[in-house]
C-alpha cells in the first residue's frame, strides 16, 4: 500500500480591505472581505517542507491591498479576476480561487463622508483562474430577507404516524435568499447583472403565489435565465423562516393570521439549481 499526497491547496482567508475614493467633499467607499486560494505544483511543501514554491498567504494579502491601489476596486467580480489572474503569473501557481464578499454602506444626511451600515444582503462572487487562461466567474448574494404575508400556501404533502403539520391555505412565507450565478463569459457589466439579477428575484418572490418553497425557488431561478442571457445557472438556498400563528384561545382571544410566532430554529432548508439546457460545462466554476 502507498500512501500518496491528494489535492490540496492554500491561501489567505479574509482580507478586509476598504477603499476610500476622495472627490473633493464627497467619499466613496467600497468594503469588501477577499479569500485567495492557490494550488499548483507545491507538493513538496507537504511532503519535504521545502517551501520554494510557494507564495506566502501574507504575500497573498499584500497584493490584495496594492492592486487595489493601483487599479481599483470597481465590480467585485473584476477585481476577484484581477487577483486571480496575477496569482497565475508565477510559475508554480496552476489555479487560483478568489472569493470576495462586499458590505453596503449609506450616506448619512447631507455630508460627503459620513456613512450607516446597509443592514441587507451581502454581495459575493467566486473568480477562478488557471495558468491555460481558462477563467469562470460566479456571482452572488447572501442574506436578503423577504417575506410575503399572504399569498403562500402548503398542502396535500406525504404524511406518516409522525405528521403533526396542519395543512395551511394562507400562511407567512419569508426567508433569507443565498443566491449564486454562474456566468457564461467573463466580460458581462457585473454592476448591471447584480441589479438585474436582484430585481428579477425580488419580483418572483413577490409575484408567485406559493404552493410551496420549492415551486417559489423555481419561479426564481426561472424568471432570472428568462431576464439575463449571460447567465446560464442559478444556484438558491431558501431556509424557510416559519412563522406559527399563536393560539391566544385560552385568554378568551381570537387570532385570524394576526399574531405569529416567529421561529428561528428548527427550519426547512429548500435547495435548488436552475439552469438553461444548453448551458455551458461548469467546469471549476462551483469548486
Amino acid at each position: 500500500m502507498a500512501i500518496v499526497l491528494g489535492p490540496n491547496r492554500y491561501g489567505k482567508a479574509e482580507t478586509r480591505l476598504v477603499r476610500v475614493v476622495r472627490d473633493g467633499g464627497v467619499h466613496h467607499v467600497k468594503d469588501v472581505n477577499v479569500s485567495t486560494s492557490l494550488s499548483g505544483a507545491m507538493s513538496e511543501a507537504h511532503l519535504t517542507g521545502d517551501n520554494a514554491a510557494v507564495l506566502p498567504t501574507d504575500t497573498q494579502k499584500n497584493t490584495a491591498y496594492a492592486l487595489a491601489r493601483e487599479h481599483g476596486v470597481g465590480q467585485i467580480e473584476d477585481f476577484a479576476l484581477l487577483l486571480a489572474r496575477h496569482f497565475t503569473g508565477h510559475d508554480t501557481i496552476h489555479h487560483a480561487r478568489v472569493a470576495v464578499e462586499e458590505y453596503g454602506w449609506n450616506r448619512i444626511g447631507g455630508t460627503g463622508h459620513s456613512f450607516a451600515r446597509d443592514g441587507g444582503e451581502v454581495r459575493t462572487c467566486v473568480a477562478h483562474h488557471d495558468r491555460d487562461g481558462r477563467a469562470s466567474v460566479v456571482s452572488g448574494l447572501t442574506g436578503l430577507v423577504v417575506m410575503n404575508t399572504t399569498g403562500s400556501e402548503f398542502h396535500g404533502f406525504l404524511t406518516d404516524p409522525y405528521t403533526t403539520l396542519e395543512p395551511a391555505t394562507d400562511r407567512i412565507l419569508a426567508t433569507a435568499v443565498d443566491a449564486r450565478w454562474r456566468h457564461a463569459g467573463t466580460s458581462a457589466d457585473f454592476a448591471a447583472s447584480f441589479a438585474l439579477v436582484r430585481g428579477r428575484l425580488l419580483e418572483a418572490f413577490a409575484g408567485t403565489h406559493s404552493l410551496s418553497l420549492q415551486q417559489t425557488l423555481y419561479a426564481m431561478g426561472e424568471r432570472v435565465l428568462n431576464a439575463c442571457p449571460d447567465i446560464c445557472e442559478i444556484r438558491l438556498t431558501l431556509p424557510n423562516r416559519h412563522h406559527f400563528p399563536v393560539d391566544l384561545a385560552p385568554f378568551g382571544l381570537d387570532n385570524e393570521n394576526e399574531i405569529f410566532y416567529a421561529a428561528d430554529r428548527p427550519y426547512g432548508l429548500i435547495e435548488g439549481t436552475v439552469l438553461r439546457d444548453d448551458a455551458p460545462g461548469a467546469g471549476f466554476a462551483w469548486e
